[in-house]
């Protein structure tokens, strides 16, 4: 019996009734269905708005002309930006007609302006989107939410036939045809659903558009709402949905994108927010990773608006400013209605503590320090102003910022603060801290209530965050060991000690020979490809951090990894690993030091030496004067966030740290962290750890461990940290082990196996047998790509351990690209929910050697200067330039047509970046492509005096592995043999003409229009 599945014009009027009815504000507009409609509305819309200063004078149109300009944006990160508005009004500037009238600014959107006032709230649907290129034909948005007439969120909606990453990839592809241009480029939000699964995320570029970054809403307790209903009403509704797009978003002006916040950080603002309005303090557990420092500048920014704070101030620890937190803080407030900030020296806190200015002040705690003591005792007006500073104070990494005995100092004097802080690593009773007098030993005595929650497993579970992948390696044999205990104690019985207790008594000196670090380097060097993401090509590859025991032991690390490269070592960089990355591994030091100390001068020595590498390898010129901006370059390189590091050239792979960066550093590029040392303290493991569980693209599928010494103990400090801060969600947030993940492969390959034993069954199959042999090896390949990340797995295993040898799993591989493709084009069958399968699905295992077209792009698109900037990012980048150009001769072995387009673009953007400022590389070569196509369908037409439209359906639907097009018939009654025979040079006879017209459709088809279609 089938299923009759709720239709998507259904699921559309379910959710317009939905926000159209009750209590909300959304009204209904069916007849807003076209651009020039939309812009008309607009425009009624800013004059009720504007009528004081109109002054009675309606706008003309020459006037409205210059709106219309300044509402079209290049991308969602600089309409968020114009939205961001001054103090919170969004604005646009008209220059009167009539000279006498002067020039006037007009009001568009009130950020705080929620459900009253000038705000209105429309909902529209079916909007005609004009025709952009050969494949269109009727496009019609499903639903988008409008404020005071401008898109602000669009909702794509599938049936529940369908995954709602179908309705994702609809919006990618909308985005990539130039469909969200014009009124549209105001959208600041996406939802996607299916009617039973409903995400969403902030709008972007298609090839910034991951869907990494789907997010899924959950309520204050943190329970899931999928069904689209529910979403509709918790977040669509006003003021949720104004809020969302106003309050909700952080422009992040490192990255170039727009943020929407994501559900818990929701929570944790408001819950901050009534606490404040209580007077009560308090703190925020959200698991590191999770965007803490995001939510607390929120919290920062948003605790202004009450009237009964004068000031916040945001605390950070010395080594915080060697990192990120004031970067991040400077790049959100770029663009928001507050002021950053960043106290130089202790007259400037005291000068900006005093001002009446409404600002976030960030500091350290030394400088609060100097200022409490300048005005402790004293009597006068200024002391007694800031005596009485109603100031709330924001705390990340709340343990390492401020001691309990600090906190108590400052409230001692500044009498009337409130504290929030935000941790991922609460101290509790289990982990207190050592009594000492009265002082808070708990998180909860130093802070006050807990007052929002969102550990690991939630985040794991909500794909906020990865989960762990943790390998406990040895570099040493058991025989070895018992040999060095034996020679420690002579009369010790080692064969009645345990793993454990044999590790206890190893001296650590072991860990200090150079073998053991150099079985370690070439562990990292030559066993951890796909935990660094060789299988992805140079350039994508991710960055990892090794950590040492102390300075001295980083330093040889550095000194051996070196020599290693140089090819002065017993350890040889394998051809398989050069083969990705010749210049592999690019490496860097960092470390705190000292004047003072007699050790510290070799340490300023050593790093002198690592300073004219970096210097050398990035064409920086770094000193020790200079360390501190130094630390934020190898930040910022290892983290990859800024354009200028997209490029290979720019890339660093490695940094050796002792515990720099091991917290409060944010680098979502970065895969792995290599453990060279002891078991830290639980909250300092799962700092550690979580400097790799950050999402990031979809091939990172774990944050990884790899750790070299005490493997049993390590793994026993592991669970432990892991039973405390994952609040009973240990098992969720642990990757299966070697042996899990093997088994799981081969029981994969016997479930293919029972399907089709040998590939050359898959010929013969049925449709129903085809979905399930689908289905078998999509599940074969994501196990495949599971097992391959151990550094346990050699591709020898195959046709030994692993019954499937390398060669049948290649051309099973080309049985399945097959079948899908069949699948996809065949609809007859209308028993469709037989066996479910993802026809998009993207196979994981296998790598190929094609180049990747998006990260082309994302090179290409550094060039281009943005909007408002003076130059584009890699004006003089020679090396990023080679790096393009390399990149595109790759691409001329593999897709000659397409790399000919983008080879035309690049040098036109290299000749006149000016030309293409603020443009989108993207949405250029699909105009290319499709300006391409359009021209040969119109010459094939000509030619053979067929129609264009039916002959550009039929392009569209073409199907390469199909002998009968869908849309043939259609073509040959339009076509005109007399016609062509009238204009043919050499025509061929009527008997063989259609068979002349098939196959020259064929040989343009798969040498001209398939390969621009092929994106890698």
């Amino acid at each position: 019996m089938s299923i009759n599945f709720t239709a998507e014009s259904v699921l559309e009027e379910n959710l317009i009734n939905q926000l159209t009815s009750g209590i909300s504000q959304w009204t209904y507009r069916n007849d807003l269905r076209t651009e020039e409609q939309l812009w008309q509305n607009v425009r009624n819309k800013l004059e009720q708005n504007n009528k004081d200063v109109l002054n009675e004078v309606p706008l003309t149109d020459q006037e409205f002309r210059q709106v219309k300009n300044q509402l079209q944006f290049s991308s969602p990160y600089e309409a968020a930006k114009w939205l961001a508005g001054e103090n919170g009004i969004a604005k646009v500037q008209v220059q009167r007609e009539d000279a006498t009238l002067g020039t006037i600014r007009l009001k568009v959107i009130n950020r705080a302006d929620i459900a009253g006032g000038m705000s209105s709230y429309e909902v529209i649907n079916q909007f005609e989107s004009d025709k952009k290129n050969i494949e269109d034909r009727n496009r019609r948005f499903d639903v988008t939410l409008l404020i005071n007439g401008l898109p602000m969120i669009h909702i794509e909606l599938k049936n529940r036939t369908h995954p709602f990453m179908d309705a994702f990839r609809q919006v990618k592809k909308y985005s990539k045809e130039g469909k969200f241009t014009g009124i549209y480029s105001s959208l600041q939000m996406f939802v996607v659903t299916n009617g039973t699964d409903t995400r969403y995320i902030a709008a972007a570029p298609d090839t910034k558009l991951n869907e990494q970054f789907l997010v899924k809403w959950v309520d204050k307790d943190n329970a899931p709402v999928n069904q689209y209903l529910d979403f509709a009403r918790d977040v669509l509704s006003i003021p949720m949905a104004h809020k969302m797009v106003t309050q909700y978003t952080v422009i992040d002006k490192d990255k170039k994108a727009l943020i929407v916040l994501r559900p818990y950080q929701i929570h944790a603002i408001e819950a901050v927010r009534e606490a404040s309005k209580r007077q009560e303090s308090g703190y925020v557990w959200h698991t590191t990773g999770s965007g803490k420092t995001l939510t607390s500048y929120k919290v920062a920014r948003n605790l202004l608006s009450i009237p009964s704070i004068q000031k916040t101030i945001f605390i950070v620890d010395r080594v915080d400013l060697d990192q990120q937190t004031t970067s991040s803080f400077e790049s959100y407030a770029e663009h928001d209605v507050i002021d950053i900030d960043e106290t130089d020296n202790v007259n400037d806190l005291i000068k900006k503590l005093l001002s009446p200015d409404r600002t976030v002040i960030i500091t350290t705690i030394q400088k609060l320090n100097y200022v409490m003591k300048r005005f402790n005792g004293k009597g006068d007006k200024k002391a007694e102003a800031l005596h009485r500073l109603k100031i709330a104070f924001i705390v990340d990494e709340c343990h390492r910022a401020v001691s309990p005995q600090k906190k108590q100092e400052i409230e001692e004097f500044f009498v009337y603060s409130l504290w929030y802080g935000f941790t991922g690593t609460p101290i509790f009773a289990e982990n207190a801290k050592k009594a000492l007098g009265n002082l808070a030993r708990t998180t909860e005595e130093q802070y006050g209530k807990r007052l929002h929650e969102y550990t690991v497993k939630e985040a794991i579970h909500d794909t906020a965050v990865l989960g762990f992948q943790v390998e406990y390696k040895s570099t040493i044999s058991e025989e070895t060991v018992n040999d060095v205990l034996q020679q420690v104690e002579p009369d010790l019985d080692v064969s009645s000690l345990t793993k454990k207790d044999k590790e206890e008594k190893l001296p650590k000196s072991v860990y200090l020979d150079e073998r053991h670090m150099l079985k370690v380097i070439d562990s990292i060097v030559n066993r951890s490809r796909m935990k660094l993401g060789f299988q992805k090509g140079a350039g994508q590859t991710y960055s990892a951090i090794l950590t040492t025991s102390s300075i001295a032991q980083a330093q040889a690390y550095y000194d051996l990894f070196k020599q290693v490269k140089a090819g002065q070592s017993s350890i040889t960089i394998s051809e398989k690993t050069k083969s990705v990355l010749p210049d592999f591994p690019k490496i860097a030091i960092t470390y705190s030091i000292s004047e003072n100390e007699e050790v510290s001068i070799t340490n300023q020595d050593k790093m002198k030496e690592s300073l004219r590498d970096y210097n050398d390898e990035y064409g920086t010129s770094y000193t020790l004067e200079t360390i501190r901006a130094y630390n934020r370059n190898v930040n910022d390189r290892l983290a990859r966030k800024k354009d200028k590091y997209l490029s290979r050239s720019e890339q660093l792979d490695l940094v050796i740290v002792v515990d720099r960066l091991l917290t409060g550093f944010d680098a979502p590029s970065l895969s792995t962290l290599f453990i060279d040392r002891q078991p830290m303290k639980p909250h300092d493991l799962i700092q550690a750890f979580s400097r790799t569980n950050r999402l990031f693209d979809k091939e990172k599928k774990y944050g990884q461990i790899v750790t070299f010494q005490t493997p049993t103990i390590f793994e026993e400090k592991v669970k432990e940290a892991l039973v405390l801060y994952s609040n009973g969600g240990e098992n969720v947030v642990l990757a299966p082990e070697w042996k899990e993940a093997s088994e799981a492969f081969i029981s994969a390959i016997e479930k293919l196996r029972k399907i089709a034993n040998t590939p050359d069954v898959v010929d013969g199959m049925t449709r129903p047998q085809m979905k399930q042999f689908a289905k078998a090896y999509q599940q074969l390949d994501k196990a495949f790509a599971s097992v391959q990340v151990y550094s346990e797995y050699d591709a020898s295993l195959l046709g030994r351990d692993f019954p499937i040898t390398a060669e049948e799993i290649e051309i099973f591989n080309g049985k399945y690209v097959n079948v899908i493709e069949l699948l996809r084009s065949d609809s007859q069958d209308p028993d469709v929910e037989e066996v479910e399968i993802d026809i998009e699905y993207e196979l994981e295992s296998i790598k190929t050697e094609e180049i990747n077209y998006e990260y082309i792009l994302m090179l290409i698109q550094s060039f281009v200067p943005e909007e408002n900037e003076l130059f584009a990012n890699q004006q003089q980048n020679e090396k990023a330039m080679k790096e393009v150009e390399q990149y595109l001769t790759d691409l001329a072995k593999n897709n000659e047509k397409l790399a000919e387009l983008m080879k035309e673009l690049w040098s036109n953007i290299l000749r006149n970046p000016e030309e293409y400022r603020g443009q989108n590389v993207s949405i250029l070569l699909e105009e290319m492509i499709q300006q391409t196509s359009y021209k040969l369908v119109e010459n094939f037409s000509k030619k053979w005096h067929v129609k264009e439209d039916e002959l550009a359906y039929l392009v569209s639907n073409y199907n390469p592995i199909k002998d009968k097009q869908s849309g043939e018939a259609e073509l040959k009654r339009s076509s005109d043999y007399e016609g062509y025979k009238a204009s043919a040079e050499n025509p061929v006879k009527k008997l063989t003409y259609w068979k002349a017209v098939k196959q020259d459709l064929e040989k343009m088809m798969i040498d001209d229009i398939l390969p621009l279609q092929k994106r890698n």
